[in-house]
């Protein structure tokens, strides 16, 4: 029996990245998917696929109006950062927005009664370790000094949600997802995160190739598509407000993912770390063990797949745009 055949879906940021590929995905399992469209419009899939309607999230009614009627709520709208969460001129604007939006999110699914809502927390709250992070570890020390505000944030986050479980009876699918990437993500150099910054500048040619960090920094790398697949498997079998890690479960450093997005684009030049310029939390990788016990999660993307799918679509999407 499949789940999701004919559930009004609702997926706040559904024009964004993470939110574009819920809709893809949502779309082929046969749900009557909508999209809240505040700023921008889609990229991914096109108008008239779905239910799309005019709403800014930050005003609580607007919210409530929004959600009215959905029995599901994707909740995949938030401020996109990258060095800004560290090191940018006003790395709290990213906090407060995604602050508002959730807690408007969750206040509307609770007094509309949807039945379930998708909570992203973030690998970003874990304390530093030198092992793959597990759930239970979240509140064992405090998050990594380069995260203090994100992270936190973050945790504040999980915590509201697991109030609307409690108090308000929904269900709550809560997700800590590592650092993911695939196509339409966001490349632009203010806001994107280390794949796609790389891809960008690799097929962009350019030289010297200057990375921040010694290149040994050590990451967990999901592809979006497996992102999804596992959130959604979350939402249908584990909606009761206990984490779950979502990642690659297999670590990478830094220099090898250079190395082979060099390689995908085949821009010939030596990188160059910049051990003095900032750099985030060492080692991160969550343990995944979780998802495959409770859900039968297993990444299906393969990592240098997953990099090849990227650069692929940028370089289409950038011959389109010329």
């Amino acid at each position: 029996m499949n789940f999701w055949k004919d559930k009004k879906v609702l997926v706040t940021g559904g024009t964004g990245f993470v939110g574009s590929h819920f809709v893809l995905q949502l779309l082929e399992a046969g749900a009557r998917v909508s999209v809240p469209i505040h700023r921008r419009e889609p990229k991914a899939w096109k108008l008239g696929q779905v239910k799309t309607f005019s709403a800014d999230l930050e005003d609580p009614r607007a919210c409530r109006e929004a959600l009215a009627g959905q029995e599901i709520v994707v909740h995949a709208a938030g401020a996109v950062s990258a060095a800004g969460v560290t090191t940018g001129s006003n790395p709290f604007s990213p906090i407060t927005t995604n602050l508002i939006l959730t807690a408007n999110v969750l206040e509307a699914a609770w007094a509309v009664q949807s039945e379930r809502i998708l909570i992203f927390g973030s690998s970003t709250g874990y304390p530093e370790t030198s092992h793959p992070v597990a759930e239970e570890e979240m509140w064992s020390g405090p998050p990594h000094s380069s995260y203090f505000g994100y992270g936190w944030m973050r945790r504040y986050l999980e915590k509201m949600a697991e109030f609307v479980q409690l108090r308000g009876g929904r269900g709550v699918a809560l997700v800590r997802p590592t650092a993911t990437y695939g196509p339409f993500d966001d490349f632009e150099p203010a806001t994107s995160h280390v794949i796609p910054a790389l891809v960008r500048r690799a097929v962009g040619r350019e030289t010297p190739f200057v990375v921040w960090g010694t290149g040994a920094e050590e990451r967990d790398f999901l592809y979006i598509e497996d992102l999804v697949r596992g959130s959604l498997l979350v939402l249908e079998k584990h909606a009761v407000c206990d984490p779950v890690n979502l990642g690659y479960g297999k670590a990478i450093l830094i220099r090898q993912i250079v190395e082979i997005i060099l390689g995908i684009t085949g821009h010939k030049t030596e990188p160059v770390f910049r051990t003095d310029r900032p750099t985030t939390i060492p080692r991160r990788l969550v343990d995944c063990r979780k998802a495959g016990q409770l859900l039968g999660f297993v990444p299906q993307v393969d990592l240098v797949d997953g990099l090849q799918k990227t650069v692929s679509f940028y370089t289409s999407s950038k011959k389109k745009n010329r």
